[in-house]
């Protein structure tokens, strides 16, 4: 656990120069310590920052490390610095990826049991309340639409209200890909316009499922390659959801949404060391 918290902050800090990253010389710890320590606190801990802090002080490798206030208000600050972090990272991925073929899917995350939604206080609103039809049940939080390689790696990521439907992701994704990539998806992600648009500006090729009333058939064997492509990330996003715990605490949505990106950010990094 020691090597790996020392191979994980040699990966973050060498990010960080990649994309020149500055910060004040006089402070107890660096961006690079508080975001290793975050990372050790999703793989190890459940991302209990408490234990993680206690672990990392405990050994030596942060001995001067903030109290648990401290640390969460450096890391409120830096939320764009790790957003920032995951697309470096990202980008090297995509340009080892020879293949450049992808594939979008999503998974639930809850803020609450339907029992409380009436006494939520992260969010509030029938927007929020969505249902995932794979699992045949409700949920009231958000839909985090990830877009991984071929071998399970995330390279982006979005979020939405839970009853927005799946198409709508496909706006907010950069689509930050080569000329000539495929990108796969169920046929939630249905929206011509876009897959039209991809192919003309970008040279992507959005490849997603049809259905039987589809106004645009794909031949047999282009549904079939589909198909296969989207079965070979379900154990994929199995072990997203399995990393991720049961209860994610926070008291803003923007604190549950930045754990979150740190559950996917450390999922990505446990991936590639």
């Amino acid at each position: 656990m020691i090597k790996k918290s020392i191979a994980i902050y040699t990966i973050i800090d060498d990010l960080l120069k990649e994309i020149e990253h500055t910060e004040p010389q006089n402070r107890k710890i660096s961006d690079a310590e508080v975001i290793t320590t975050t990372v050790i606190s999703a793989l190890y801990f459940s991302g209990n920052q408490e234990k993680a802090i206690c672990f990392m002080r405990s050994v030596n490798l942060i001995p001067n490390m903030l109290s648990k206030s401290r640390f969460n208000r450096r890391l409120h600050m830096i939320r764009d610095l790790i957003v920032a972090l995951f697309f470096q990272l990202s980008g090297m991925i995509k340009e080892l990826n020879i293949e450049s073929e992808y594939i979008i899917d999503s998974f639930p995350v809850k803020t609450c049991d339907n029992m409380r939604i009436a006494n939520s206080k992260l969010i509030q609103g029938e927007i929020y309340r969505g249902k995932k039809a794979t699992m045949r049940r409700w949920f009231y939080g958000f839909n985090v639409h990830v877009m991984v390689t071929t071998e399970g790696i995330p390279v982006e990521y979005t979020f939405l209200p839970g009853s927005k439907h799946d198409s709508e992701a496909l706006k907010q994704f950069p689509f930050n890909l080569k000329p000539g990539s495929r990108v796969y998806a169920d046929a939630g992600y249905t929206n011509y316009k876009i897959e039209d648009m991809l192919q003309q500006a970008e040279q992507i090729e959005l490849l997603v499922a049809r259905k039987s009333n589809s106004k645009r058939k794909r031949q047999p064997y282009q549904e079939f390659l589909i198909e296969s492509m989207r079965k070979r990330i379900e154990t994929t996003f199995s072990e997203i959801t399995t990393f991720l715990p049961k209860k994610i605490h926070a008291v803003t949505d923007y604190g549950f949404i930045l754990k979150v990106i740190m559950f996917l950010f450390s999922y990505t990094l446990n991936k590639i060391e």
